[in-house]
């Protein structure tokens, strides 16, 4: 996608990492050039801010990013086990640092059943949230 046509809150591939836009400014043509996009983004798997300074003409990735929610089943060895919608289960995400992951691992302990969000883009994927499920 053109630099000139990403917008702010989208998502982008700066350095090789799948990030979501925070701040985007132009610059205008100057004497011997195009204009340039000046973009600030924080990745979305470590919350690290990156920049980029880019021709509005520049191309540049658009990370495919989605988010699926799971109801968690076990927390086994610092890894979520999550059932998917087709009954399956998932053991490949790790529990996240810091509060966020203590606060799934107390509210996990406290049994109530809780339903995990995840979001996934360029093979990577992090648990961003979670809630209690909704008692049936």
């Amino acid at each position: 996608m053109q630099c000139s046509a990403l917008r702010k809150n989208g998502h982008v591939v700066i350095k090789s990492r799948p990030c979501k836009i925070v701040d985007m400014s132009t610059s205008k043509t100057g004497k011997h050039g195009h204009a340039k996009v000046h973009l600030v983004a924080i990745d979305i798997f470590t919350g690290k801010k990156l920049e980029d300074l880019s021709p509005s003409t520049h191309n540049m990735e658009v990370p495919n990013v989605s988010r699926q929610e799971y109801q968690l089943l076990d927390i086994d060895d610092g890894f979520l086990s999550l059932m998917t919608q087709d009954g399956d289960t998932k053991d490949d995400v790790k529990i996240p640092e810091g509060e966020l992951g203590d606060k799934i691992q107390s509210e996990f302990d406290d049994g109530k059943d809780l339903l995990v969000t995840i979001i996934s883009a360029m093979g990577e994927e992090a648990a961003i949230s979670y809630k209690e499920a909704p008692k049936l």
